[in-house]
């Protein structure tokens, strides 16, 4: 089945650089679209311009002296004096130019794209540049300036009275979107994560589940460290179907970082690209089934950034197109960056069997992903469905 999907890009948002050695590196948007492109996947009518968000939409979530250091610090020459408090001028965050001006470009692109899709423009609409789950209101963290899955939830709730599902398989938990509606019962939050016993930001634990009238409306499964396909993809299925079944959403918006793969610098979880292509199948299902459709994807988390997220990221862009995507990656890409980059690059979208990484304690791990998913399932779904006995 083909659908209607916006790709919200600007060059513009490549800005967004904290510095040269910095893992957090916009190239790997370049390379996406690059490879996007070579397929055949990416047709004009798709893409869409974005805007920056404004002031007042920023100001939904953010505090405003916390929008002001960001302004200050964008200024050439400006003091750093005072950035720490706000997270800001740190080795995860250090500041970068026109930062408060790229920051709200990329707020704006999910905005953009959580608008098309709620006026019915189209069925389905991704902004790569986001996913920046972990900002809080007057704090940055983890390389997030602002938080753009917040903010575009918010404005979805004003604008268009929605309850609104929020689905985060990035390898750290989605700590900022999950505070940020913890009580709040029109937002379900779902984050897949590795475990924070080893990974940063240390939360997202299977207790978490919401407060006051949102109680039962934060989800959280943390998966083991090595956790491989098999036990990731199975969990999420069996979790994420009837809880998102039961809430019964207006709009889906899911994060897709990709730093859960094997190859992944900063993580230590052992994906392959086979869950980050089943991982949009069962949201692209799901969405069909109990919204009509109506999803935004956003970006997250990635730090291969030549062998891990342009393919990822390719099977997402395919998945929401609706178009089978071969698994041969166009010679034309591979000969376009080879020079380039520090790695051989793959020759398919599919991870070759014999990298995969030998998981000595798989039983184990599968057991304790089976049992923590099962906690949350006894723990919401009857939350959710109101038969709580």
């Amino acid at each position: 089945m083909t659908c209607k999907a916006a790709f919200v890009f600007t060059p513009d948002m490549l800005k967004y650089h904290f510095s040269e050695d910095h893992p957090f590196n916009p190239v790997r948007l370049r390379l996406t679209l690059d490879l996007l492109e070579a397929y055949g996947l990416l047709e004009q009518n798709d893409m869409v311009l974005p805007r920056a968000a404004n002031m007042e939409e920023l100001l939904t979530f953010h505090e405003e002296r916390y929008l002001q250091m960001l302004k200050k610090l964008s200024e050439p020459g400006a003091s750093d004096e005072g950035a720490h408090l706000y997270g800001l001028g740190t080795e995860d965050n250090p500041v970068f130019p026109e930062m408060f001006k790229v920051g709200s470009l990329v707020v704006g692109a999910t905005v953009t794209a959580a608008e098309l899709v709620m006026e019915g423009k189209v069925e389905h609409a991704i902004n790569l540049s986001g996913g920046l789950h972990h900002a809080h209101s007057a704090m940055a963290s983890g390389f997030c300036i602002l938080n753009d899955a917040v903010i575009a939830i918010k404005l979805l709730q004003k604008k268009y009275n929605c309850r609104v599902v929020y689905i985060d398989t990035d390898a750290h938990h989605g700590d900022g979107v999950q505070w940020a509606f913890y009580e709040d019962p029109n937002v379900l939050t779902i984050s897949f994560h590795e475990t924070g016993r080893f990974l940063f930001p240390g939360t997202g634990k299977v207790a978490e589940v919401g407060k006051g009238l949102g109680y039962g409306y934060a989800v959280n499964v943390p998966l083991e460290a090595f956790t491989e396909d098999e036990s990731w993809i199975k969990n999420f299925r069996e979790v994420v179907y009837p809880i998102v079944k039961a809430f019964e959403p207006d709009i889906i918006i899911s994060q897709n970082g990709c730093d859960g793969h094997f190859y992944d610098p900063l993580t230590h979880l052992s994906a392959s690209t086979l869950t980050y292509k089943e991982i949009p199948k069962i949201v692209h299902r799901l969405a069909h089934e109990v919204c009509d459709g109506k999803w935004v994807a956003i970006g997250g988390g990635g730090y291969d950034i030549w062998k891990v997220v342009p393919r990822a990221w390719t099977l997402l862009w395919g998945e929401m197109k609706g178009i089978k995507v071969p698994a041969k990656i166009p010679e034309a890409w591979i000969k376009k960056w080879s020079a380039q980059s520090p790695f051989v690059l793959p020759p398919s979208l599919n991870d070759d069997p014999s990298e995969l990484p030998d998981i000595p304690r798989r039983p184990e791990i599968e057991e304790k992903n089976y049992l923590a998913s099962q906690r949350v399932l006894n723990s919401v779904l009857p939350i959710l469905t109101g038969n709580i006995g």
